[in-house]
C-alpha cells in the first residue's frame, strides 16, 4: 500500500514547498497562489477529453437519462456542490443531476472514516438509485484509486450506463475502467498528500465546466443570461426581472408584470413579450422548440 501511494503524483513531495513551515504568511501565500496558477492550464490539457463527456451527457438527458457524480471526501462533496446548483441556476428537476456520496449525506459535513475504502458499498449505493443504461456515472477521485467510487463504476458499466472517471494521476486505476478518463494532471500539493488544494481546485472547474456547457446546450442558457434561472428569493426576482428586460427591452414594470403572469418563469415571460401572446401559448411555443429561445419566439409568432 505504501510503495503504491508513493508513485502517485498527488502524494508526491512538492520541491516548491519544502519549507513551507518556514515561510512567513505572505511567502506561504504567494507559493500557494503560484502553484494554483497551474490548475487552469492542467484543465486547458484535457478539454477534448470534456468535451466527450459533455456530449454523451448531453445524449443522456436528451434521453430523460440522469447524471451521477460519485465520491468520497472531498470528491464528493464537490460533486454535491455542483448537482445542488443545478436546480437553481437551470430550473432542472432535482433528480436530473445527483451525488452518491461515501458516506451518506451526513458525510458532507463531517468526515464518515473508512467508508471510501468500500467498493462494494460505491456500487450499492448506485445500485439504489435504479440506474439505465440512459444514466451517466461520473467518478471522482484526485488518486484514481478510491475504492468507493471504483465500485460504482464497476457497477454503471455491468448496467450499460456511460461512465466517465475525473483523476488527477496518470493511467489510474480508475480511468482504466472508466468509458471516458479525465486526468487533470496539476502535479504535487503544496501541502503533501493534500487533495482539497490543486486537485480539488481543478475538479471543482471541471464539473462547473461539464454541468454549464451541458445546460447552454440544453437551452437552458440566451446569449449568456439564465433563462431558466429559478426565481425563488428576491435576489433571484430581480435577477429575472433584468434578465427579461435585457432581452425584451422593457421597463422593470412590464418586466415585473410579466414575470407575474408567467408564474416567476423568465424564459415563458420573454416569449410573451417577443411574441405578444399568452402564458398557454409561450409554454407551447417552448416545448415545440426543446426548450429554445430563438426557436419557441418563431413559433409563437408564427402560430399565435
Amino acid at each position: 500500500m505504501e510503495k503504491e501511494l508513493s508513485k502517485l503524483t498527488t502524494e508526491s513531495r512538492n520541491p516548491q514547498s519544502m519549507n513551507l513551515s518556514r515561510l512567513s504568511s505572505m511567502e506561504i501565500l504567494q507559493t500557494i497562489n503560484n502553484e494554483d496558477k497551474k490548475v487552469a492550464g492542467a484543465v486547458e490539457k484535457v478539454l477534448p477529453t470534456i468535451d466527450k463527456a459533455v456530449t454523451h451527457i448531453y445524449d443522456s438527458f436528451r434521453k430523460d437519462g440522469r447524471l451521477f457524480y460519485v465520491g468520497a471526501g472531498t470528491s464528493g462533496r464537490l460533486g454535491v456542490i455542483d448537482a445542488s446548483e443545478c436546480p437553481p441556476t437551470f430550473m432542472t428537476p432535482p433528480h436530473m443531476v445527483q451525488t452518491v456520496m461515501a458516506g451518506g449525506e451526513n458525510a458532507f459535513i463531517k468526515a464518515v472514516e473508512g467508508s471510501e475504502d468500500n467498493e462494494s458499498q460505491g456500487a450499492l449505493d448506485l445500485k439504489e438509485k435504479g440506474l439505465t443504461t440512459n444514466d451517466v456515472v461520473v467518478g471522482i477521485t484526485s488518486s484514481g484509486r478510491t475504492p468507493y467510487p471504483i465500485g460504482a463504476v464497476k457497477y454503471a458499466k455491468t448496467i450499460g450506463a456511460y461512465t466517465v472517471s475525473l483523476s488527477c494521476n496518470e493511467q489510474s486505476e480508475i480511468s482504466l475502467l472508466a468509458d471516458c478518463p479525465i486526468e487533470v494532471i496539476v502535479g504535487s500539493e503544496i501541502l503533501t498528500g493534500s487533495t482539497r488544494m490543486k486537485a480539488a481546485t481543478a475538479h471543482k472547474m471541471v464539473l462547473n465546466m461539464i454541468s454549464t456547457t451541458v445546460m447552454v446546450k440544453m437551452g437552458k442558457v440566451y446569449g449568456n443570461l439564465m433563462v431558466d434561472v429559478h426565481a425563488s428569493n428576491h435576489k433571484l426576482m430581480e435577477r429575472a426581472k433584468r434578465i427579461i428586460m435585457e432581452i425584451t427591452d422593457v421597463t422593470y414594470g412590464e418586466a415585473e408584470k410579466t414575470l407575474l403572469l408567467a408564474n416567476n418563469q423568465v424564459k415563458p415571460a420573454i416569449i410573451m413579450i417577443k411574441a405578444g401572446v399568452t402564458f398557454e401559448k409561450a409554454t407551447e411555443a417552448i416545448t415545440q422548440a426543446d426548450g429554445y429561445v430563438d426557436g419557441a419566439i418563431l413559433y409563437a409568432q408564427k402560430f399565435k
